[in-house]
């Protein structure tokens, strides 16, 4: 039903998705991968606009989804998949949990060929907020200029509050990770509408609180779940039935051990909704932030097999400065400017 009510509009974020941001050319092998909980049509009207674009496109669909995402989702990957992906010019990946991290994804990425779109789990109502209802050109123009500031502030102490009772301190370290960037050249890239913020591992002191988590799945709960951090994950606290859930997979991603905290982001695409339903999209509302927990990709088990938590609203200051304010840029003047100026595209 979204799909016909949408109509024109996915038809255009897909367009977005195989022109704009991944840059498909004519001739160019388009691979799509997908799972049983994949909104096929999305992945149809993907698949639709690179055809037109001249690309030679086929969909591999997992049956199930798999369970984890990383190397951990390695045993629930068929082999063929990892052929294909190395086979292809542009590979959009759809599932949820994501292929990015695993055996294939690596080895796809060592040819220098592909260029790969970790797309999750959106659907077509998330395909069009997230790639139909923004200028790409100035949302990334955003990204870029937040970046370039983190990347100064090296070494120096952050904090995050929120309302929810959120207060956590740690160093900025250098940013690394898959490019916040168009797909015109072979690599990894994230759907666009975040900035990522590294800290030092060792640094992290203070708590969040949250009520979504991407575990082994993504979801909401009701009652507010509390991680304690001290250097590491320290205790899990609340979160209903979720709490078990979080604590297995946070010992899976640490090696038996809570891990750490390896990311912090923040959100800021003016159309995103946070709806509990997609974690692709509730991480890049303006002000949100997708903590990843677990061990940094250079340990034995790392990489991106780990948990998320999302929160939102929060405040961010950096060496004392203020530059995030209950979600929305504040500081500096140059980049509070540009996030004023980004609106919705209704049209």
């Amino acid at each position: 039903m979204a799909h016909t009510i949408l109509g024109p509009k996915v038809s255009k974020a897909a367009e977005v998705v195989a022109g704009t941001l991944m840059n498909v050319s004519a001739g160019e092998s388009v691979l799509i991968t997908a799972d049983t909980g994949t909104d096929m049509a999305a992945v149809d009207a993907i698949q639709d606009a690179a055809y037109r674009r001249g690309g030679k496109v086929a969909v591999l669909r997992l049956a199930p989804a798999m369970p984890f995402q990383g190397t951990l989702g390695d045993p629930y990957i068929p082999e063929f998949v990892t052929a294909a992906a190395c086979a292809s010019d542009v590979w959009i990946d759809m599932c949820f949990p994501y292929i990015a991290g695993s055996k294939a994804f690596d080895t796809a990425l060592h040819q220098g060929r592909t260029r790969y779109l970790l797309a999750g789990d959106m659907g077509c109502e998330e395909l069009v907020r997230i790639m139909a209802m923004v200028d790409l050109d100035e949302m990334y123009g955003l990204g870029d200029a937040f970046a370039d500031f983190i990347a100064t502030q090296a070494g120096k102490e952050g904090r995050i509050t929120c309302p929810n009772g959120t207060d956590m301190k740690f160093v900025v370290a250098p940013t690394e990770g898959l490019a916040m960037t168009k797909g015109h050249k072979a690599g990894g890239y994230f759907t666009p509408g975040t900035v990522i913020i590294i800290p030092e591992l060792e640094s992290v002191r203070g708590q969040f609180v949250t009520k979504f988590f991407f575990h082994e799945y993504y979801t909401q709960s009701e009652a507010p779940l509390t991680m304690t951090l001290d250097g590491k994950v320290k205790d899990v606290i609340g979160g209903g039935p979720e709490n078990k859930v979080m604590r297995r997979s946070l010992e899976r991603a640490g090696n038996g051990d809570f891990g750490y905290v390896v990311h912090l982001t923040c959100g800021i695409h003016p159309a995103a909704r946070q709806t509990g339903h997609c974690f692709i999209e509730d991480q890049r509302v303006v002000g949100s932030n997708a903590i990843g927990l677990g061990l940094p990709p250079w340990q034995e088990g790392g990489g991106e097999n780990h948990p998320d938590c999302v929160i939102n609203t929060q405040t961010i200051t950096i060496d004392g400065k203020t530059i995030v304010k209950d979600g929305v840029i504040v500081g500096p003047d140059s980049l509070a400017k540009m996030s004023a100026k980004l609106k919705p595209i209704f049209g």
